[in-house]
């Protein structure tokens, strides 16, 4: 299993963006969560099979109806996350 995490910039918060992803992530069947960070961006850390990583990578660009992302910056990271996809 691979996990990458990213860090999203743009109108990201309050804007229904972690929803969005969460929504996105338990259709491609990936465990993970999204936050807010005090920044002002949304840090989306995701775990699976790389097909599916790359699918959400791709749909975090699109974001919510609401929202406006401006940068996606992602890296593969070694976490322990819990079954399922939350928001915090």
């Amino acid at each position: 299993m691979t996990c990458r995490r990213c860090i999203v910039s743009g109108r990201v918060q309050g804007v229904y963006f972690r929803g969005t992803t969460q929504q996105q992530a338990r259709r491609l069947k990936l465990d993970g969560f999204a936050r807010n960070l005090s920044d002002g961006t949304v840090e989306v850390v995701a775990c699976g099979d790389r097909l599916q990583l790359d699918a959400l990578q791709q749909r975090v660009w699109q974001g919510s109806e609401w929202s406006a992302v401006s940068g996606v910056v992602c890296s593969e990271v070694n976490v322990e996350v819990n079954s399922g996809f939350t928001t915090r």
